[in-house]
């Protein structure tokens, strides 16, 4: 398909019609012969004189050339482009930083596996993020657990597989008996910044999932989910267990509402391992794969065509002319 991007550029075509009715005859001065019949001549003729100038004659393929080099001069200003099919581009795939408790209290056997077997929340989470990991193909995940002091597992990759040894690898209070949430929400930051620094077109997301309040960190988890919601970074809060628990195993889920809301992101409380399951489902659906889509058209430029066009035209015309011009008449005589 052909268009053109600078569609006024036509409104030029009329142009020379207007110059041939308006701007006077070109005259070209010619040697001539004074002789005193001269105004009895012209009269007899019926032609008006001019001073020493006559006007130039034009034949008719000189006319059929010059409005053609007209034209394609006019399209060439026009800017034609041939648009290639539309092209349909999806950036898939984000950075999600997976936050993980190691913390004593992951060992309780409250929650059941599949075969309604008991099991510690500790291996329900493996199995609830070995099915969220692979529903995000094309995303790059990490990992970060915590216990008395959090640290990076797995910074992040597209290699699933690795990943997924990695989670599998942890232990419960591998990383202490306690609970620093807000140091693990503050890894978590610093490894999103060292990665995609503070660009804000980058989708910064980080889940965190723990069973007990925070015990033992040197940065609260509010002040951290503020530092977070400053640089971009969206936190969703997953709590497992039960509210009935007491000490440092209770779930304050005040803190876990209000890390999740100033971040933008959204505070979950799993009591089962099906909730659990359900939680990462609406996870999946509130940070989709596909997060931008956009249509584009690519043109290769034509404007060299008509010029090329008029280039080749008038090289012919100069050929064939001076062809004539010097071709020998027959039956010349000397």
């Amino acid at each position: 398909m052909i268009s053109f991007e600078v569609l006024e550029a036509l409104w030029l075509l009329p142009l020379p019609l207007f110059v041939y009715k308006l701007a006077p005859s070109y005259l070209s001065r010619q040697q001539a012969i004074k002789v005193p019949f001269f105004n009895v001549l012209v009269n007899e003729l019926g032609i008006k004189p001019q001073p020493g100038a006559q006007t130039a004659r034009v034949i008719r393929p000189q006319k059929a050339i010059i409005a053609f080099g007209w034209l394609m001069l006019v399209l060439a200003a026009a800017k034609p482009v041939w648009m290639l099919d539309p092209q349909t581009y999806e950036r898939s795939g984000r950075d999600l930083m997976l936050v993980v408790d190691l913390s004593g209290s992951m060992v309780t056997q409250d929650f059941t596996d599949e075969f309604g077997q008991p099991q510690t929340r500790l291996d329900s989470a493996k199995q609830v993020l070995k099915s969220f990991s692979q529903r995000r193909e094309g995303d790059r995940l990490g990992l970060i657990l915590f216990g008395d002091s959090a640290f990076l597992q797995s910074p992040f990759t597209l290699d699933h597989a690795a990943w997924l040894e990695l989670l599998h690898q942890t232990e419960v209070a591998m990383a202490g008996e306690s609970t620093s949430l807000g140091d693990a929400i503050g890894l978590g930051i610093k490894t999103f910044l060292e990665e995609s620094g503070d660009s804000s077109n980058q989708e910064k997301v980080m889940i965190v999932l723990t069973d007990g309040n925070d015990t033992d960190s040197l940065v609260p988890p509010i002040d951290a989910a503020k530092v977070a919601a400053a640089k971009g970074i969206r936190v969703h809060m997953v709590a497992m267990g039960s509210l009935a628990s007491s000490g440092d195993e209770a779930i304050d889920m005040d803190v876990i509402n209000q890390a999740a809301a100033l971040t933008g992101g959204e505070a979950f409380l799993a009591m089962s391992a099906e909730s659990l399951n359900d939680i990462y489902v609406v996870l999946d659906e509130l940070e989709p794969k596909l997060f931008e889509s956009f249509t584009y058209q690519q043109s290769v430029s034509l404007h060299y065509i008509p010029v090329i066009a008029i280039f080749l035209l008038h090289l012919c015309f100069v050929i064939v002319m001076s062809i004539r011009r010097n071709r020998p008449k027959i039956g010349a005589q000397v």
